[in-house]
Parts: structure tokens; C-alpha cells; sequence
């Protein structure tokens, strides 16, 4: 996956919820070679450290054991809170 690819999959990922939260983007989780590798030059911010790590304001979670792909809000569970509107 590519920065142009999550971009695109984030943007599908929110037409397709139509509006349903529990099927908006809720986490983006990456394996640690493809970040360090790829991934790396996504605009990600952390605004506050409760906050985490964040694309477009979806928390990104980055490990070994991660697979490199995009969660929505009822599969992330509480590990992409705090939701909010993808920018």
C-alpha cells in the first residue's frame, strides 16, 4: 500500500459508511517494515500524546505484529478512540 493508496482507501472507506460511524475508518495499523520502508512519508501528527499518532486525523498504529490496513470503527474498537471526522 502506498500513501496514494491509504489516501484512496480512507476516501472509499468513508463514501461507502454513508454516513453509518461503525463503518467510517477507525484505525490504520502498519507493519513496521512497510512504515519505515513506505509508509513513513504520510502526513501523520500527534496533537496531544493521548491522542497517539494520526492521519488525517485516524489514529495510526505501527508494530511488528500490526498488518499493513485500515479498520473501521467497530472492528478498532477503543484502540482508534478518540473518533473523529476524517480531514
Amino acid at each position: 500500500m502506498t500513501t496514494d493508496d491509504l489516501n484512496a482507501a480512507l476516501d472509499a472507506m468513508q463514501t461507502a459508511a454513508n454516513g453509518d460511524t461503525d463503518k467510517m475508518p477507525g484505525l490504520i495499523t502498519i507493519d513496521t517494515t512497510h512504515w519505515i520502508d513506505v509508509l513513513s512519508a504520510i502526513k501523520a501528527t500527534i496533537a496531544r500524546l493521548d491522542d497517539g499518532l494520526r492521519h488525517r486525523d485516524i489514529r495510526v498504529a505501527i508494530g511488528s505484529t500490526e498488518e499493513t490496513k485500515i479498520l473501521t470503527r467497530a472492528e478498532a474498537g477503543d484502540r482508534g478512540a478518540p473518533y473523529r471526522d476524517l480531514t
